[in-house]
């Protein structure tokens, strides 16, 4: 079963499978079967690949949706903006960094969203199937309909970026990795202004103890003052080091961000 359903108008309804769920296999071929239009393989024309990026495009982030924003930001909206923030890394950083190669990791990054969906760690699927899941469908993106295009080569680069991403070895991969919950601590907080205070975001701010550079810490710090500003002594949530989820949640987010830094 697919964590995708389409809607009759072509838009994507990527609300994923709950815990009970996940032993069903899941098959990048069986939901490419259940899209509007089948695209394409084995051409040297680019533009299937470029249909199937407009999955991205209409494609919710779901850790929102669990708290009623239903017309959130899309994976392509959170990608575009991190593509933006890895241009601005200060000089202590900037001098060390491959930052074209940054900017392209942030636009690859979540490219396998456009038919696993966002799943999140409280979806009940593994992080192992998670990456296989993620895994198949980039081999197909890849292969199937990027593989006689431009030789293979251009596929070959984005799987080799998205690769790189996922094994986080590199600084540049750890850099873009902060960048991913820097912007999500952002829009974390945007939603909450827009909702006037009504909606406390709070759970999502326990990424922040999982950034690793200090140059993306000091942003994130940034942000979460002007959190605290916000809500002016108002109770909400807020997780630090010292204030931290409960066990199944912290066991969830460790699993999928990692237990130290």
């Amino acid at each position: 079963m697919s964590t995708n359903n389409v809607s009759t108008n072509g838009t994507s309804d990527s609300s994923n499978l709950d815990a009970a769920a996940t032993s069903q296999t899941w098959l990048v071929e069986e939901v490419v079967a259940g899209l509007p239009a089948v695209p394409k393989t084995d051409t040297q024309s680019p533009v299937p690949f470029f249909h199937m990026l407009e999955r991205l495009k209409t494609t919710k982030r779901e850790g929102w949706r669990r708290f009623g924003i239903d017309r959130g930001e899309s994976i392509s909206d959170h990608m575009y903006r991190m593509s933006l923030i890895t241009m601005f890394a200060p000089e202590s950083l900037a001098t060390k960094l491959n930052i074209p190669h940054c900017t392209k990791m942030a636009l690859v990054h979540d490219m396998a969203e456009a038919l696993v969906g966002d799943i999140t760690p409280v979806d009940g699927v593994a992080k192992h199937e998670k990456n296989r899941r993620e895994s198949t469908t980039m081999d197909y993106f890849t292969k199937k309909l990027l593989g006689r295009v431009n030789g293979g080569l251009t596929g070959q680069q984005i799987m080799d970026i998205w690769q790189e991403y996922e094994d986080s070895n590199t600084l540049e991969s750890k850099f873009v990795h902060d960048v991913d919950k820097i912007e999500l601590i952002l829009q974390m907080v945007e939603y909450e202004r827009v909702h006037k205070g009504k909606l406390d975001l709070g759970e999502f701010s326990w990424v922040a103890t999982k950034i690793v550079l200090p140059e993306v810490q000091a942003w994130a710090d940034e942000v979460l003052k002007e959190r605290e500003e916000f809500w002016a002594g108002k109770d909400h949530l807020v997780y630090t080091e010292n204030v931290k989820p409960d066990e199944k949640k912290l066991e969830q987010t460790d699993e999928y961000y990692g237990k130290d830094k």
